[in-house]
């Protein structure tokens, strides 16, 4: 006789194994008894923060608003070395003012080379143009030298020489090599890149040894400045240059 077959009890489960915990663990999950999360709450408090926050920010703009615009309007100059310039030096309207100068720039007797593309019309106020190495163009009052330099990314100090156009090099007075500045024919000491050039003026920057600085100083001399272009007469309307 065959022996019937018994559905075990609940008694007899064994409640620890995997997949029961709803079972085995019941009295750690009675989901019947857990409050719903408090969401308006949550958003409440959020837009709460917000608004102080928010507050707080427009306080302290209005509070330190000049400085703010002030940094402000700094950092958007920076990104223009040019408009930079003519705040910090006051340059006047494109025109104002009309020069030629000659320039010759020695690194251990080799001459800079300005007839290069990247050289040309670099700054509408002061430039090299035409493909000419040596002659510079004033268009404005107030135009120091560095506004050229810096227009195609070379600084002078009073005593260095330092190319950022290309890879970064610094030439730099030390031991029997020295950087030296000219000034038609005589040696100029002030800081030269502050200088503002007049018609006709000769310039010569030299690093390295002395031995060609007068041969360089007689280059220089021989190079021809041309005039500047007369205005026409004016008939009554605005003309520009």
């Amino acid at each position: 006789m065959t022996e019937d077959k018994v559905l075990p009890k609940d008694t007899d489960s064994d409640y620890s194994l995997p997949g029961r915990i709803e079972e085995s663990n019941a009295e750690y999950f009675e989901i019947d008894n857990i409050p719903p999360k408090p969401q308006n709450k949550i958003i409440i408090i959020v837009a709460i923060s917000f608004l102080l926050i928010s507050a707080g920010a427009f306080t302290f703009y209005f509070i330190n608003q000049p400085e703010i615009d002030s940094q402000l309007i700094d950092n958007t100059l920076n990104f223009d070395p040019e408009k930079q310039m003519i705040e910090k030096y006051n340059i006047g309207e494109y025109g104002s003012d009309h020069a030629h100068a000659a320039i010759l720039i020695t690194i251990d007797g080799e001459q800079l080379n300005f007839g290069l593309n990247q050289f040309q019309l670099s700054s509408k106020y002061i430039h090299f143009e035409n493909h000419n190495p040596y002659m510079i163009h004033k268009h404005a009052v107030g135009v120091p030298l560095e506004m050229l330099f810096t227009s195609f990314n070379l600084e002078i100090t009073q005593d260095c020489i330092i190319l950022n156009y290309e890879k970064s090099k610094e030439f730099c007075s030390e031991n029997d090599q020295h950087l030296l500045f000219f000034l038609n024919g005589e040696k100029y000491y002030p800081d030269i890149s502050q200088y503002e050039i007049k018609h006709d003026d000769r310039i010569m920057i030299s690093f390295g040894g002395e031995k060609s600085i007068s041969k360089n100083l007689a280059y220089l001399e021989s190079l021809e400045i041309s005039e500047v272009p007369k205005r026409p007469q004016s008939s009554g309307n605005d003309i520009s240059i």
